[in-house]
C-alpha cells in the first residue's frame, strides 16, 4: 500500500536521474556482452577459457556485495551509486585493448565488483524515490534496464557489422556512461545513510516455506544470464549463423524480454501470476528445446525469442507472490530469495563454457532447458492467485 504522496518538481528530477542510472548500468553490461565472441576471437579463447575468465566476473561482484553493505550503512546511496558508476564505466573501457586471458580476468573482476557497487545503492535509490510517489514506479526502472541493454545490443551488432573494434566501441560508450554520470549524479536522491543496528550475516537463506519461489529465480536468472554470454556463440557456431547474424541475434532475445516485461502486467490482469509464470516456464523449455533439436538459423532465432519472452516476468511476479508473506518481512523475504537467485544469474554461465569444452554447446544449453522445466514444475506447486 503505497501513501498518498504529492508529486513535486523534485520527485520528478530524482525518479529520471536514477532511471538514468538504471540506463547506464544496462547499456553499459549489454555493450560488454555484445562484444564477448568478438573477444573470444580476438584472444583465441576455447569455450573451457571463456567460461573460466567469465567466472571473475561473479567472484568480483559476489566478494562485494557484503562490502557494498557496510558502505551504505556509512555512506549515502546517491555517493557510492555514482562511485560504482565512475568505476564500471572506467573499466568498460578496458576489455577491449585486453591480450591475454589474465588480463581479461582481472578487468572483469574488477567490473563485476564496479557492477555491484553501483547496482545495489541504485537500487536503495529506487526504494527512496518510489516513496515520493504514491503508485508503484519500481518496475518501471527495470523496464528501462532492459530498454537500455536492448539498445546496447543494437549498437553492438552495428559496430559489428560496421567492422569497429571492441576496442574503440567500448572505448566510445565509456565515455558517452561517464558523462551521463557527472550530469546526472548530482540530480539523484539526497539520502542519508542508515547504519545497521544489529550484526547479521552477509548473505541469508530463506525459510523453507519460501524455498519454492527461490529455485524458480534460480532457474529464470540461470537461464537469463546464459542468454546473455552464450546465445550469440551458439547461434554462430551451433546454428551456423554469421558472425554479423550472432551479434543480432543476442539483440532479438533482449528485444523479446523488453516487450514481455511492458506488456506482463496486462497479462497478469488476465490470466494471473501463476498462470503466466507456468507458460513462461514452457517458454523457456520449448524455446531451448527448439535451438537444440533444430539448429537452424530461423529456428533457433524463433527459439531464442520465445525464451526472452519466458524469462521476462518471472522474477518480479515471484516477487509479488513471495511479498505476501505472513510468516516473514517482506523486505527480508525478498532478500533472500534474490540471493538465491542471484547465484543462478552469476555462477551458471561460466559453467556452461565448461560443460561445453566436456560436450558440446548442444549438450551445455540442453542442460539449461531443465531449467524450464524445473520451473514449470515449480510453479504447479503455487497457490492459484
Amino acid at each position: 500500500m503505497f501513501i498518498e504522496i504529492p508529486q513535486t518538481t523534485d520527485a520528478r528530477q530524482y525518479r529520471i536521474a536514477v532511471s538514468v542510472f538504471f540506463f547506464i548500468s544496462g547499456l553499459g553490461y549489454s555493450t560488454w556482452a555484445s562484444r564477448i565472441p568478438s573477444i573470444q576471437q580476438q584472444l583465441h579463447l576455447n569455450e573451457a577459457q571463456l567460461g573460466l575468465v567469465l567466472l571473475a566476473l561473479p567472484i568480483g561482484l559476489m566478494l562485494t556485495m557484503p562490502v557494498t553493505g557496510k558502505l551504505l550503512g556509512s555512506f549515502s546511496s546517491r555517493k557510492i551509486m555514482v562511485i560504482g558508476a565512475l568505476i564500471f564505466n572506467l573499466v568498460l573501457s578496458v576489455p577491449g585493448f585486453t591480450t591475454s586471458l589474465w588480463q581479461l580476468a582481472l578487468t572483469l573482476f574488477c567490473f563485476g565488483s564496479a557492477r555491484n557497487l553501483m547496482n545495489l545503492s541504485m537500487n536503495a535509490q529506487a526504494v527512496q524515490v518510489q516513496h515520493q510517489y504514491s503508485k508503484s514506479i519500481m518496475t518501471t526502472f527495470h523496464g528501462i534496464w532492459s530498454i537500455a541493454g536492448s539498445t546496447g545490443a543494437g549498437i553492438g551488432y552495428l559496430m559489428v557489422s560496421m567492422n569497429v573494434a571492441p576496442s574503440w566501441h567500448m572505448l566510445i560508450v565509456s565515455v558517452l556512461l561517464l558523462a551521463f554520470t557527472l550530469y546526472y549524479g548530482p540530480k539523484t536522491y539526497p539520502d542519508q545513510p542508515i547504519p545497521q543496528t544489529t550484526r547479521k550475516p552477509a548473505f541469508s537463506l530463506p525459510d523453507k516455506s519460501l524455498l519454492r519461489f527461490s529455485f524458480i529465480c534460480f532457474a529464470c536468472m540461470a537461464t537469463e544470464n546464459t542468454m546473455y554470454d552464450w546465445s550469440s556463440i551458439y547461434f554462430h557456431k551451433v546454428a551456423g549463423g554469421t558472425p554479423i547474424a550472432a551479434t543480432a541475434i543476442f539483440m532479438l532475445y533482449m528485444a523479446a524480454m523488453t516487450t514481455g516485461r511492458f506488456v506482463g502486467d496486462r497479462l497478469v490482469a488476465r490470466l494471473g501470476i501463476r498462470n503466466i509464470l507456468f507458460y513462461s516456464g514452457w517458454l523457456i523449455l520449448i524455446g531451448l528445446l527448439l535451438a537444440i533439436f533444430l539448429p537452424h538459423p530461423v529456428i533457433t532465432t524463433i527459439g531464442f525469442m520465445c525464451t526472452g519472452m519466458g524469462v521476462s516476468c518471472i522474477v518480479p511476479l515471484v516477487f509479488s507472490l513471495a511479498g505476501k508473506s505472513k510468516t516473514t518481512n517482506s523486505g527480508q523475504t525478498l532478500a533472500s530469495i534474490s540471493t538465491i537467485g542471484y547465484l543462478g544469474f552469476l555462477v551458471v554461465p561460466p559453467l556452461v563454457g565448461f560443460v561445453a569444452q566436456a560436450t558440446s554447446l548442444r549438450v551445455s544449453f540442453g542442460i539449461m532447458a531443465i531449467c524450464g522445466l524445473l520451473i514449470v514444475l515449480m510453479v504447479q506447486g503455487l497457490k492459484q492467485d
